[in-house]
């Protein structure tokens, strides 16, 4: 069956997503292995993380504007090409320095891709139902999440660094070619700086109380799960293999996938702002709980080829970790239609550039706080922090939304 020039595009759309996403996960199911190699420590694992961060901020405003102003697919085919580039350095990798410049290359890449792809697909989407595409569409990323656990902690044990990132970077050049054919020259072109006029928007200034919070919880809990699960006894962690971080991480993914399309069409019917407010919630609260997984280690012990042995921690983690997919599944869909919707018309890519400026002082600082609570305090703090940052976010949120729009306004956004 033929498919028609509107699937083709959001099918193009989707596997370039599909690749960014899955770079993104290797990496960071393989950080455990990259650490314990290069002998990294306190406030330089936290320096790894926070690279990433820094050179995916740099490119917003530049990327944002010129998308706008000119054309996203030609953006977004150069990211797309960068990436491949940044993918292959890793397998060079030899020293702390040579990881981060792979670390800062990939930050670049993800920028453009994650930016200007959602962008795209914000554009294409029909009004009255722009939350469940972009549920697809993230569905999608959770999908090359788990991929690019599950599927490359197993590689990975078997080869090495060099394949698993050498057929990374293949998958962006096939992701190149789909969008280079198939998807239109953008024929929008946004006059002056969108993103002075959106960052004064109501709305988004409203979003934007709960959303710079929320950015210290998401980079604290989501970023030391895999160090937690994966890292030596000696610094906090449960020392289990790659093949084992992948199945923690695939289930927060997993189950985000399975639910986010049908949360992001709920509030496309039934308003944003209180999926928001739960899903916000709910993920401080089960992130707050992961300090205990070390206590459920004797529960269970079944021995399983190439993972190992799986114990009750890992049965925990693994159902924390997924709670926490669940979570993040009712807020992302949300959150992005109302910057979506905002932004259509004056700017898309700036309304989504707008929404990542706010993440990244939570992202860049975050890591560094939470590599120096896991040098003084023990790495439970890390996500005792990131719960409290959650909780704390959602009901900011909650207050000003009251106070500027009403008591019924987180039942009628």
């Amino acid at each position: 069956m033929d498919l028609s020039h509107d699937e083709l595009q959001f099918s193009s759309l989707y596997l370039a997503r599909f690749a960014s996403s899955f770079g993104f996960m290797t990496v960071l199911t393989l950080l455990p292995d990259y650490i314990d190699a290069l002998g990294a420590t306190g406030v330089t694992i936290g320096l790894f993380v926070t690279a990433l961060e820094v050179a995916r901020t740099v490119g917003i405003v530049p990327l944002g504007w010129a998308a706008d102003r000119y054309s996203k697919r030609s953006i977004l085919l150069g990211a797309l090409v960068l990436s491949a580039v940044a993918y292959l350095a890793f397998t060079a990798v030899t020293s702390v320095d040579s990881f981060l410049v792979a670390r800062t290359l990939q930050g670049l890449g993800m920028t453009g891709t994650g930016l200007v792809g959602l962008a795209l697909m914000g554009d294409l989407a029909p009004n009255d139902s722009r939350a469940n595409y972009i549920g697809k569409y993230n569905a999608v990323r959770m999908a090359a999440g788990i991929a690019g656990t599950i599927g490359v902690g197993v590689l990975y044990a078997l080869t090495g660094f060099g394949v698993v990132f050498g057929l990374i970077a293949v998958l962006f050049i096939v992701a190149t070619v789909g969008i280079w054919l198939f998807v239109d020259d953008d024929q929008t072109s946004i006059e002056g700086f969108a993103f002075t006029d959106l960052a004064l928007n109501r709305r988004i200034l409203t979003m934007t109380s709960f959303r710079a919070q929320y950015a210290v919880a998401v980079s604290l809990v989501r970023k030391w799960v895999p160090i937690f699960v994966g890292v030596s006894a000696a610094q906090g962690g449960l020392a289990y293999g790659s093949a084992i971080v992948g199945a923690v991480l695939a289930a927060e993914k997993f189950t985000n996938m399975l639910v986010q399309p049908f949360t992001g069409r709920l509030s496309d019917r039934h308003g944003r702002a209180m999926f928001v407010f739960l899903g916000g919630g709910a993920y401080g609260l089960v992130a707050m709980a992961f300090p205990f997984v070390s206590t459920t280690e004797g529960l269970l012990s079944i021995s399983v080829p190439v993972a190992g042995t799986i114990t009750g921690a890992v049965v925990v983690a693994v159902c924390l970790n997924g709670l926490l997919g669940i979570a993040d599944a009712f807020r992302e869909p949300a959150s992005m239609a109302l910057f979506a919707d905002e932004g259509k018309g004056e700017g898309i890519t700036s309304s989504f550039g707008v929404r990542s400026l706010v993440w990244k002082p939570g992202s860049i600082l975050a890591p560094l706080v939470g590599g120096w609570l896991m040098g003084t305090a023990g790495i439970e703090w890390v996500f005792f922090a990131g719960g409290f940052a959650a909780l704390s976010g959602v009901v900011t949120f909650f207050g000003i939304l009251s106070w500027n729009h009403g008591r019924r306004a987180l039942h009628q956004w």
